[in-house]
């Protein structure tokens, strides 16, 4: 999946972060008498645990007379290259190629470009339930009005918080609105007590903030992307940034991992950090006197009838266009896309599911829920197969950022950084 702390290639934190014709084609399905087929998924290490696989590949090939699964984890180091060599390969020499691929929501604008993916829209629309997607992972797999990443798990940022620290400002529930937000930070920054740990480089939770605005990192104007920091919009989620950041003592000049943030708020001396819920497994082994004391809520929106906008994590499910059991693949990923295999994986993973329909799946687990209600309002990266490029090395938007907050002109710095941005994707070759 795209992992959600930065897709490193975005989940950390123990993980912390697809499918079409009628059934009617060549492919082995239940009933066609036309023998075995086997179906190669290759799904990532750490999205699902073993237990899940071994189920959901009884449970599968006991429901489909024919079809023999061969679930291979890769790993994400390397996985990019690997996957486009995949896609471009003849089946002929391609012996244990795969016929359904998980990949990072955000990464697959890149695997559209090249032809190599199954256009899916039929199926989403027939099948899976498409108008209920989160919008953080069905609209990085859409190309041209055309479906072909299959939202399979999202997982995205929520504020994590000290109960004891808000129970000792007299503050007895949590904020439901920017405004508000602000103002319990501002109390609870005070004596030895950090208002907030937000590091200024953490640019996933500035995205969210520009987004609430009706801003945008880039715009496509006729096939060119353009960087769009400097908006009036986009401006403003800055600006709101930076109130926020100067609440507490974190970094100016460093992402959320440099140092690694929930290590920071195992302190105890911080009342909340901005970050995934899996973060609360590494807070809690660093300070196990925290157990009980941690609480969970969506990033506040501008109103409180709507959460702020989060950038969304997590995987999809791709089909090669270069199998050669369509069917069989298809079957495979409305399986895993369903409602019952996805609310188990979500159940099991502490992953949000693929539906807005399916939040209530989650409910018994804070974090978890919390996530889920911002994932009904989440995004993702610009569709430009070239934004890895953004992200990569020296992030313009993060220098962009540190300059702002050590008092640079945010005017100035939006240009130069979104000159950047236009320039990374622009470059061909």
């Amino acid at each position: 999946m795209t992992d959600v702390n930065s897709r490193r290639p975005a989940l950390t934190f123990g993980s912390l972060l697809a499918i079409g014709a009628l059934l009617t084609g060549c492919g082995a399905l239940p009933g066609t008498g036309e023998g075995e087929k086997t179906v190669t998924v290759w799904l990532m290490r750490g999205s699902a645990s073993e237990d899940f696989v071994k189920r959901f590949t009884a449970d599968f090939e006991n429901r489909h007379d024919g079809i023999t699964l061969d679930i291979r984890i890769q790993d994400w180091t390397g996985i990019g290259a690997k996957v486009t060599k995949a896609l471009g390969k003849e089946r002929g020499d391609a012996s244990g190629a795969p016929d359904v691929i998980e990949v990072g929501n955000t990464q697959v604008p890149q695997y559209v470009e090249g032809d190599g993916l199954l256009d899916l829209s039929l199926e989403s629309a027939r099948d899976l339930g498409m108008h209920d997607w989160l919008p953080g992972l069905a609209e990085p797999g859409v190309d041209t009005s055309r479906q072909y990443g299959i939202p399979w798990y999202a997982a995205n940022r929520v504020v994590i918080y000290n109960k004891d620290l808000f129970r000792q400002a007299g503050i007895d529930k949590p904020p439901a609105t920017r405004a508000q937000w602000l103002d319990v930070t501002r109390e609870l920054n005070s004596g030895g007590t950090q208002g907030i740990y937000l590091a200024g480089q953490d640019w996933y939770t500035l995205s969210g903030f520009i987004w609430d605005e009706g801003g945008h990192l880039a715009k496509e104007s006729s096939g060119v992307w353009s960087g769009t920091l400097a908006t009036p919009a986009a401006l403003r989620g800055m600006a709101f940034y930076r109130q926020l950041q100067e609440l507490g003592g974190g970094p100016k000049g460093a992402d959320e991992e440099h140092p690694p943030q929930a290590e920071q708020f195992a302190r105890g001396d911080i009342a909340q950090i901005i970050s995934v819920p899996g973060a609360t497994q590494l807070i809690l082994q660093k300070n196990p006197e925290l157990k009980g004391k941690l609480g969970y809520f969506p990033i506040p929106g501008k109103t409180s009838s709507r959460p702020g906008t989060v950038f969304t994590g997590g995987s999809d499910l791709v089909v090669p266009a270069n199998t050669d059991d369509r069917n069989g693949a298809v079957e495979v990923v409305k399986a895993l896309a369903g409602e019952k295999w996805n609310t188990d994986l979500a159940r099991t993973m502490n992953y949000v599911p693929n539906k807005t329909t399916l939040a209530g799946a989650v409910a018994g687990e804070p974090g978890v829920a919390a996530m889920a209600v911002g994932a009904a309002h989440g995004k993702a990266t610009p569709r430009s197969p070239l934004w890895p490029n953004v992200e990569a090395g020296d992030n313009p938007i993060k220098k962009y950022m540190s300059k702002v907050l050590a008092g640079g002109d945010p005017s100035t710095e939006a240009e130069r950084a979104s000159r950047e941005i236009t320039r990374r994707l622009d470059e061909r070759g």
